[in-house]
C-alpha cells in the first residue's frame, strides 16, 4: 500500500508533465497487467470538463433573466434567442461530431487539436453574449449571433472531450472511474459557475419598474440608468472571471492528458457519415438510454432555464435565488461521489430509478407548499442530489453502450464522436423547444419586462414550468427507461466476451510477429 501511494505522490508533483505521467501508466501496466490511469492524470481529465459545465450553467440560470430585464428584449424575442441558440447548438453538434470522426491522427491526437483551437473564440464570443450594445433596434441580432458562434465553438470543444473517454483507457473499469472524477469536476464547474455569476450580479440592484402604467424609458430616465449601468458591468465582469477559468482549464487538459490510439484504427478508414449514422442510431440499447434520458434533461432543464424567474416573482426571493442555486450546486457536487459508489454497489439502472425519482417528491412540496425560504432551502438541497444522479449516470453509461455496439459491430471502428454527439444533440434540441415554449408561455401570460413584480398567471405559469411539468417528464422518462437492456449481467457478460476478444486478437498479433520475425 505504501509502495502504490509513493507512486501517486510521484505522479501529483509531475501534474503537467506528460512525460512523468506516461511512465506513471507504464509502470501500473506493467505491475498490474491491466493499464491503470493515474490520479493525476484523471484529475487533468476532469478539469478539461469544468468549462462546459460553468458556461452551461451561466446560460442556463441567468440568460433568460438577463435578457428580459438588463438587455429589456422582449418575452418573443428572448424566446427566439433561446430557441434558436439551443437548436443551432443540438444541429451542430452531430455535425461536429462527423468532423471529428473523419479527422486524421496528429502528434496530439485526433480529439485534442480541437479542443486547443476552439478555446480562445470560444472565451471571445462568451464574453460578448453578456455585452449589452448600445443600439437597440438589432439586438435581437447580437445576441443570436454571438449565443449560437459560442455554442458551435463550446460543442468543438465538448464532443471531443466526451469522446476522450474511449481514448483515456481500455478498460472499463478506469473508465467509470475517470467518468466519476469528470463529473465531479463538473458539476464542481456549475458551482463556480453559480457562484460567480451569482454573488457578482448579486451584489448590484437592477433597477424594476413598480408600475405597470409606467413606461421602462420614462423610468430609465428618471431613476435607474446609473442602477442598470451597474448590473451590466456586474454581468460582464462575471462573464470575463469565468472565461479566464475556461482557458485555464483548457490548458490543464491539454498538457496533462494523452490520447491512446486504438492499434485497429490505425488501419480502419473513419466511417462515412450516413452509414455511421445509420449504424449508430440502428442500435437498440442507444436508443432507448438516450429516449429515457431524454424526456429527464428535458425535466432539468426546464428548471434550470426558469428557477431565476420562479424564485423572484413566484416566492418572492429577489435576493435568495443565487444563494438557492448555489445550494443545489454544493448538494450535487457532494453527492457525486456517493452516486458513484451506489451504481458500482447496486448497479447503474437502479441507481437511475433511485437517483431521478428521488426529487419528484420535492417538487410536489414546493409546487402545493407556499413560499417558505427554509422549506425552499431543504427542496434546493434535495434537488442537488437527484442532479449528481442526473449528471452522472447517463455519461457513465454510455461507455457500456459503445462497448455493446463493438461487439455487435466488430468491423466498426470510430463512431465514438457520433454517440456522444447524438446524445448531446437530442437533449440540446429538447432543451431549446423547452426554453422556446416556455418563454413564449410566459409571453401570453402577460409577463412584465423589467417588473418588480407579474400577474398571478406569470406566477402560476413559472410554477407549473418548474414543478408540474417536470414531474411529468421525469415519470416518462423512467417508463422509457425500463425498455433498457444493459443492467449489470450484461455488462458483465460484455466484458468476459471483450476480454476473450482481445486475448484472441493479441494472441492472433503475437503469432503475425513471430512469422514476421521468422
Amino acid at each position: 500500500m505504501a509502495k502504490g501511494e509513493g507512486a501517486e505522490s510521484g505522479s501529483a508533483t509531475g501534474l503537467l508533465s506528460p512525460g512523468i505521467l506516461r511512465g506513471e501508466e507504464n509502470r501500473r501496466t506493467q505491475k498490474g497487467g491491466k493499464k491503470q490511469l493515474s490520479i493525476c492524470r484523471k484529475l487533468c481529465y476532469a478539469v478539461g470538463g469544468a468549462p462546459y459545465q460553468i458556461t452551461s450553467c451561466t446560460l442556463g440560470f441567468f440568460l433568460q433573466i438577463f435578457l428580459l430585464d438588463v438587455a429589456q428584449v422582449g418575452p418573443f424575442s428572448a424566446s427566439i434567442i433561446l430557441f434558436v441558440g439551443r437548436v443551432w447548438d443540438a444541429i451542430t453538434d452531430p455535425l461536429i461530431g462527423f468532423c471529428i470522426s473523419k479527422s486524421s491522427w496528429s502528434r496530439l491526437g485526433r480529439l485534442m487539436p480541437w479542443i486547443i483551437f476552439c478555446t480562445p473564440l470560444a472565451v471571445i464570443a462568451y464574453f460578448l453574449i453578456w455585452f449589452v450594445p448600445d443600439f437597440s433596434s438589432n439586438q435581437v441580432w447580437w445576441y443570436l449571433i454571438f449565443y449560437c458562434l459560442f455554442e458551435t465553438l463550446e460543442t468543438c470543444f465538448h464532443v471531443p472531450y466526451s469522446a476522450l473517454t474511449m481514448f483515456i483507457s481500455t478498460e472499463q473499469s478506469e473508465r467509470d472511474s475517470v467518468t466519476a472524477y469528470r463529473m465531479t469536476a463538473e458539476v464542481l464547474g456549475t458551482v463556480l459557475g453559480a457562484a460567480i455569476q451569482g454573488q457578482i450580479v448579486g451584489k448590484v440592484d437592477t433597477p424594476c419598474i413598480p408600475d405597470p402604467d409606467i413606461l421602462v424609458e420614462e423610468v430609465n430616465r428618471t431613476h435607474a440608468t446609473s442602477s442598470l449601468n451597474d448590473t451590466k458591468n456586474a454581468y460582464m465582469l462575471a462573464a470575463g472571471v469565468i472565461a479566464s477559468i475556461y482557458v485555464l482549464c483548457a490548458v490543464i487538459l491539454s498538457v496533462g492528458v494523452q490520447e491512446h490510439r486504438e492499434p485497429c484504427e490505425k488501419k480502419e478508414q473513419p466511417p462515412s457519415f450516413f452509414r455511421g449514422l445509420r449504424l449508430v442510431m440502428s442500435h437498440g440499447p442507444y436508443i432507448k438510454l438516450i429516449a429515457s434520458f431524454l424526456f429527464i434533461s428535458l425535466a432539468f432543464m426546464l428548471v434550470e432555464g426558469n428557477f431565476a424567474l420562479f424564485c423572484t416573482y413566484t416566492l418572492d426571493f429577489r435576493k435568495e435565488f443565487q444563494n438557492l442555486l448555489l445550494a443545489i450546486m454544493l448538494s450535487a457536487t457532494l453527492t457525486i461521489p456517493i452516486w458513484q459508489w451506489f451504481l458500482t454497489r447496486f448497479g447503474k439502472k437502479t441507481a437511475v430509478y433511485v437517483g431521478i425519482s428521488s426529487v419528484v417528491p420535492f417538487l410536489i412540496l414546493i409546487a402545493l407548499m407556499e413560499s417558505n425560504l427554509i422549506v425552499t432551502y431543504v427542496v434546493a438541497v434535495a434537488s442537488g442530489v437527484s442532479v449528481a444522479a442526473a449528471f452522472l449516470l447517463p455519461w457513465s453509461m454510455l461507455p457500456d453502450v459503445i462497448d455493446d455496439f463493438h461487439l455487435k459491430q466488430p468491423n466498426a471502428r470510430g463512431h465514438e464522436p457520433i454517440f456522444f454527439s447524438f446524445y448531446v444533440f437530442f437533449t440540446k434540441f429538447a432543451s431549446g423547444v423547452s426554453l422556446g415554449i416556455s418563454t413564449l408561455s410566459l409571453d401570453f401570460a402577460g409577463y412584465l419586462t423589467n417588473g418588480c413584480s407579474q400577474p398571478e398567471t406569470v406566477k402560476f405559469t413559472l410554477k407549473i414550468l418548474v414543478t408540474g411539468v417536470p414531474i411529468g417528464l421525469i415519470l416518462l422518462g423512467l417508463f422509457v427507461f425500463k425498455l433498457y437492456p444493459i443492467d449489470e449481467e450484461k455488462r458483465r457478460e460484455n466484458k468476459a466476451l471483450q476480454a476473450i476478444r482481445e486475448e484472441a486478437g493479441s494472441a492472433g498479433s503475437d503469432t503475425d510477429s513471430t512469422e514476421l520475425i521468422t
